[in-house]
């Protein structure tokens, strides 16, 4: 199969990653709408790197810095959350920051989204301090919009996952039904908030580096 020059497959991309990671730890962007399989991809990257380039991986999710429903409704924003003015981006982005030069001198812990929760839980994974290859991985990493721009400096390498909107709106419309919504409810949340995201996504980005296309 043939593909633009900037198209990679999963393997491909590891391989890229290994290539760029010399002596100091380098941060990569996994970007992608909503149900793109953002976290998915990331984890199957982080096993190649691990088995396939002998790599010290984790990942780092962008989802943790969701701001907790009871700041969602203090702000009027609850029916959105996940829109990007729901997340402390500036928190995402000290964080990024200290584990840029955190290299060999200490660990970090950063918070993980709970989505059977539906709430973020603090210091919940450590992102020990000999890990070369950081995976960040986030709808928003590369909006080109106030705050969210700032991030861009922070990362060596990006991607974003590529995917249809039917396909989008399938996923998404089944990650509710698997938490327990009906049918319609699934709908309603995916048609009145998921895909306002993706869209915002895929038209508010700046042009990745690779884009990566999965099964």
């Amino acid at each position: 199969m043939t593909h633009p020059q900037n198209t990679v497959v999963l393997e491909e991309l590891a391989a890229e990653i290994a290539a760029r990671a010399t002596t100091s730890r380098i941060i990569v962007a996994i970007a992608g709408a909503p149900g793109s399989g953002k976290s998915t991809s990331a984890e199957l990257l982080q096993t190649d790197l691990q088995k396939v380039h002998n790599q010290e991986v984790q990942i780092v999710p962008m989802d943790g810095f969701h701001f907790d429903d009871a700041i969602l409704a203090q702000l009027g924003r609850g029916q959105r959350k996940g829109a990007p003015d729901t997340f402390d981006v500036e928190g995402f982005e000290v964080t990024l920051n200290r584990l840029a030069t955190t290299y060999l001198t200490a660990d970090v812990a950063v918070p993980v989204f709970d989505r059977t929760m539906e709430l973020s839980r603090a210091s919940a994974r450590l992102i020990d301090r000999n890990t070369r290859i950081l995976l960040a991985e986030g709808n928003y990493l590369l909006l080109n919009d106030a705050p969210w721009r700032r991030l861009h400096q922070c990362f060596e390498l990006t991607a974003m996952i590529a995917c249809d909107e039917p396909t989008l709106s399938e996923r998404l419309q089944k990650r509710w039904t698997d938490l327990g919504f009906s049918q319609p409810d699934a709908i309603r949340k995916v048609e009145g908030n998921d895909l306002l995201n993706a869209r915002r996504v895929t038209d508010n980005s700046v042009q990745a580096e690779f884009i990566l296309v999965t099964a």
